[in-house]
């Protein structure tokens, strides 16, 4: 059998984090456009209950099962609770906002770890990767821009967004090795489902589904259970140091499919603090790349 060369390998990865990028971008586009028709509760409810099943399949033909004792470990509640309040937060920032601004402020989400790391578990940070913190957050803030004119409220939504998915992915680190992966997507959007059906009891509103927002909702799980798939194969195909930064990609496709489909259109300063957010980011992932390579001798 001949083995693929890393070079070989790094560019598979590379390519399957692209594809999960797009995937990712095609079922936010697809949750939007279901926001217009639908309660938020709802959209929540059917993306988590459409979702779960897949997850829990993984796992038993794995020979795992999501009914054990690991199911309430602290650090799998806690990242369910990070997954719950990420998913409420942008469900209703897509509904209310751009695409694109949605799709440039997520990108700050990997700075929030960086720092949550560093504050919350000890981990060192140098002081470059805390001036790319700062800076990527400057780019944040021109892109919500906070005190203009046209500044939305609803922009804090992201910013939710980023500290859910933040506490999400930290949270994950504590989680057991012998917890596989399908297990804890399992249960997140088990919790997810949950979320829903206690956001249309507080509303009392849910609404009679058309024959083009179940396919609309059915798409959007198809795309987010593809992009899942393909995330996880790049990260496991590829070094994670040179596959992970594909990840901003994810705001190309976001502002191409916000201009094509929504008509939108990115004024300058969101723009440049978009990126202000990618730079950052990317010179953060090459800063603990150069680290670890230091750490590990020539």
């Amino acid at each position: 059998m001949i083995r693929t060369e890393p070079r070989g390998e790094n560019l598979t990865g590379i390519l399957l984090m692209l594809a999960a990028m797009a995937l990712f971008a095609v079922e936010d586009l697809l949750l939007k456009s279901a926001s217009v028709g639908l309660p938020l509760g709802q959209i929540v409810l059917i993306s988590g209950a459409l979702g779960a099943p897949v997850f829990v399949v993984m796992a038993w033909r794995s020979g795992h099962g999501i009914w054990v004792k690991d199911a309430l470990h602290p650090a799998v509640i806690a990242r369910n609770l990070g997954e719950m309040i990420g998913t409420a937060s942008f469900v209703a920032a897509l509904a209310t906002l751009p695409l694109g601004t949605v799709a440039a402020v997520l990108q700050a989400m990997p700075l929030a770890v960086t720092m949550g790391a560093a504050l919350i578990l000890g981990e060192t940070v140098g002081w470059r990767r805390w001036t790319a913190i700062a800076v990527g957050f400057l780019g944040v803030m021109l892109v919500i821009q906070p005190g203009a004119e046209g500044f939305r409220p609803e922009a804090l939504l992201v910013l939710v967004t980023v500290l859910g998915m933040a506490m999400r992915d930290l949270a994950a680190r504590a989680i057991p090795a012998r917890v596989v992966t399908a297990q804890v997507s399992a249960w997140g959007l088990m919790a997810v489902t949950v979320l829903g059906l206690g956001m249309m009891a507080v509303t009392g509103s849910a609404e009679a589904m058309t024959a083009r927002e179940t396919l609309i909702l059915l798409g959007a799980v198809a795309f987010g259970t593809a992009g899942y798939w393909a995330v996880t194969s790049a990260t496991r195909t590829g070094e994670v140091s040179v596959v992970a930064p594909f990840r901003y990609s994810r705001l190309v496709f976001s502002m191409a499919l916000g201009v094509i489909f929504l008509a939108e259109r990115p004024d300058g300063l969101t723009l440049l603090g978009a990126a202000l957010i990618v730079g950052s980011g990317l010179y953060a992932f090459a800063r603990e790349r150069a680290r670890k390579r230091a750490s590990h001798g020539p």
